[in-house]
């Protein structure tokens, strides 16, 4: 019979059984994600977020599974044809491919022809022919005339007999599952060019004619033959290896399985007649069938690798350091309609906003305008948008603070993905009623400078930029991963609750639009919060939300120093049974890294928290509301190359990481077209997957490779000119796709439910 969802869980995860029940509890409980990582590790065995996060995700698999399960044998039942081995079978069946196969030849159809011929009597005659190949099939045949059922000649009843064991030998599921097998390792993903489509498709020209085995081809390839066939300039097939070589009327490898498995012989009275069948079931039926299944999971495993790019490469986005709390000036570059500036304070509040016009106007007076603000603000950062004319804006900023000593800001070039999609949102509309769209953009472009992550969380992932193909795939499955990344983000940094913006807090564990536009409403009202206990005041705020959100809400400045830390109210009986014990007021207990190490945390498990509760409690409050992102750094691009045209073969440039993919990594060197890294070109020793060695937001050399300014492509490599950490790799072997211009074989990633849990232990 079915083992319990927990225990097939656990076998297929690896891990305990009473991890997955207990997981599962909490998070039918209403427990999300970042709270059970973070404040139930005992009950979880220390499963991260990552690993719950594909355990929530398989437990919603397999409940889909059983209940389309019961479905199915609900259906068969009904009909009267469940059997104990098909029962067996379908209990066995541990996925929807293998389960589907099994309801094939039970599954309710339309009236086929297949369907027709059973009506009209001819499926004693279909069977009686398949296991009694001596027989004449014409002489079985005639004994099967019905006028009135349409059935007026012999031929009539053989193609109504043929028609009954098309479906015969295409529902069989044994056979489907090793023909499946075959063609899913064997087969050949096949893309050639439209007639007359080469001049307009030609960037596609890699793939005009272009076979390599569906199994290995990396996402990037998959996802841009399948556009190229969207768009009408590929045409795509999956071929299986013989399938030009055979001769005329010789059975290909996948026909003869079909023969043996119903064993028909050669040489009898009805061996032409079934081995006829068998061709057009091939040809009609079961190669149609796993051609398409084929594509579609190459497409369902594109998605999936790119949508794991795009929240690899969103994760470390939001997590770039902030540069801090400092008044800023946002530069939202132009040449045509100016620069657009914008003036925040420390906290982010709007100070001032201009528009300058250096490259249309006077250059002089726009320097002048800037040394004046900057002045008049005490500006500590000036943040420039990568966009049109950054360089040249940059430049400007850079001859002001030789011009004018007395400006002393850090320059930083930041990306602006993004910021146009801000200014024109609901929120930035409701925040800035009165501002122009233009310089919302300028705002947007201070403030991601200050802290990335509050501002970027006000923007739908999706546009700022950071994955590929990002418009090709799933996009219901990539909008929740996506959610799922910055949810991850935003907890594991924790918010200040009375600085916050609600689209911030709204991404805080338990908390919604609603609470956090609630929240915001009450803080406007009563001002700031005193206590993290003062949250249950807010409207729609009960217990179980403030369970989940209170420890990742910062109160600086309260009324309890501990609500400035990530320790959870529910633990504030035990810090207060450990400050008792060593004799010191809670405030003298916090950051007191001397007086925390004398603390043995089995001492304090009969209060009834488990030891890594304790034992988080403890790193807590040694460095209390710790940050994870790192040191705030900034790159210096090179002085006087500003365009493509600069780039010379040869030059080493300093450069920052836009974009990782599983072929490589884009590198902005300051000339408004990043640079490509191939994977090859990483490192001296075999990098398996670039996202192990680089991060989007991460500062590294380069030099210039190929320069193409027509086509606005630029080669990068990274060889010799940096220290980097790299994963030892077994170099793969296989098969290397064949083209018109053949290209670097590109590994897979690993399985991300393997590469998530290799790291746990049993426990």
């Amino acid at each position: 019979m079915l083992l319990p969802i927990a225990t097939r869980l656990a076998n297929l995860l690896q891990v305990n059984q009473s991890q997955v029940e207990s997981t599962i509890s909490l998070l039918d409980d209403g427990a999300t994600v970042p709270f059970i990582a973070r404040y139930r590790k005992e009950a979880t065995g220390g499963l991260d977020d990552s690993q719950l996060r594909i355990l929530a995700e398989k437990l919603i698999y397999l409940r889909e599974l059983d209940e389309r399960r019961d479905t199915i044998l609900n259906s068969i039942q009904e009909q009267g044809k469940l059997t104990p081995e098909l029962e067996a079978a379908i209990y066995a069946a541990d996925n929807k491919t293998t389960l589907e196969d099994l309801y094939l030849p039970y599954k309710p159809k339309r009236r086929t022809k297949a369907q027709i011929a059973k009506e009209a009597g001819l499926e004693p005659l279909a069977l009686f022919i398949l296991e009694n190949q001596d027989v004449d099939p014409l002489n079985e045949a005639s004994k099967y005339l019905n006028p009135e059922k349409n059935i007026a000649t012999v031929q009539d009843a053989l193609d109504g007999a043929k028609f009954i064991l098309l479906d015969v030998f295409s529902e069989n599921a044994e056979l489907l599952a090793n023909l499946r097998n075959r063609f899913t390792n064997e087969g050949l993903i096949t893309a050639k060019v439209v007639d007359g489509k080469e001049e307009s498709g030609e960037k596609f020209t890699d793939y005009f004619n272009h076979q390599e085995l569906v199994k290995n081809i990396p996402s990037h390839r998959a996802l841009a033959i399948l556009r190229g066939n969207n768009e009408g300039f590929l045409t795509i097939s999956v071929e299986y290896p013989e399938q030009h070589v055979l001769a005329r009327g010789e059975l290909s490898s996948y026909e003869v399985e079909v023969v043996n498995k119903f064993e028909i012989a050669d040489g009898l009275a009805a061996s032409k007649f079934l081995l006829d069948c068998v061709k057009l079931t091939w040809k009609a039926k079961i190669y149609p069938s796993l051609e398409t299944e084929a594509i579609s999971n190459m497409r369902e495993k594109a998605d999936e690798e790119a949508i794991k790019v795009f929240a690899t490469n969103l994760h470390a986005l939001l997590l770039q350091a902030p540069a801090g709390s400092k008044t800023t000036i946002g530069l939202d570059p132009g040449i045509r309609t100016g620069v657009k500036v914008a003036a925040i304070d420390n906290t982010g509040k709007l100070l001032t906003t201009t528009t300058i016009y250096p490259f249309t106007k006077s250059r002089d007076e726009a320097m002048m305008a800037i040394h004046k603000l900057a002045k008049a603000v005490n500006a500590e950062l000036i943040s420039i948008g990568n966009g049109t004319a950054s360089r040249e804006t940059e430049q400007l900023v850079r001859d002001i603070i030789k011009q004018y000593p007395d400006v002393t800001a850090q320059v930083v070039v930041v990306s602006e993905a993004g910021a146009s999609v801000y200014s024109a949102s609901e929120f930035a509309s409701k925040e800035f009623p009165d501002l122009d769209v233009s310089l919302r953009g300028a705002v947007s472009i201070a403030r991601r400078l200050q802290d990335p992550l509050a501002e970027l969380v006000k923007i739908d992932p999706k546009s700022i930029g950071v994955g590929q193909y990002q418009h090709d795939v799933n996009q219901t499955r990539l909008a929740n991963s996506l959610s799922n990344v910055v949810e991850d983000c935003v907890n594991a940094v924790g918010v200040d609750v009375n600085t916050a913006s609600a689209p911030l807090l709204a991404r805080v564990s338990g908390l919604n639009t609603i609470i956090a536009n609630n929240i915001v409403a009450y803080r406007d009202k009563n001002g700031k919060f005193s206590n993290r206990q003062e949250l249950t005041k807010v409207t729609r705020l009960g217990d179980k939300t403030f369970e989940q959100c209170a420890g990742f809400l910062r109160i600086n400045d309260g009324s309890n120093p501990l609500d400035k830390s990530a320790v959870h109210p529910e633990s504030y009986t035990l810090v207060t049974a450990i400050a008792e014990k060593l004799s010191v007021p809670i405030e003298q207990l916090i950051g007191n890294n001397q007086l925390l190490n004398t603390v043995k945390a089995n001492d304090f498990t009969g209060l009834g928290y488990g030891l890594p509760t304790i034992q988080d409690v403890l790193k807590e409050l040694d460095k209390p509301g710790r940050d994870p992102r790192g040191e705030f750094k900034t790159v210096q691009f090179k002085d006087g190359v500003n365009e493509i045209a600069d780039l010379q073969v040869g030059m080493e440039l300093d450069g920052v990481v836009t974009n990782v993919a599983n072929f490589g990594a884009f590198v902005d060197v300051g000339v408004h077209q990043d640079g490509l890294v191939h994977i090859s070109a990483i490192a001296d020793k075999y990098v398996a997957n670039p996202n192990d060695v680089l991060k989007v937001g991460q500062i590294v050399k380069v030099r210039v490779e190929e320069v193409d300014v027509k086509r606005k492509r630029i080669a990068l490599t990274m060889k010799g000119l940096n220290k980097l950490n790299i994963p030892t790799s077994a170099k793969p072997s296989g098969q290397a796709p064949r083209n018109n211009n053949p290209r670097n074989n590109v590994s897979d990633a690993g399985n991300s439910m393997a590469a998530a849990f290799a790291k746990l232990k049993r426990v």
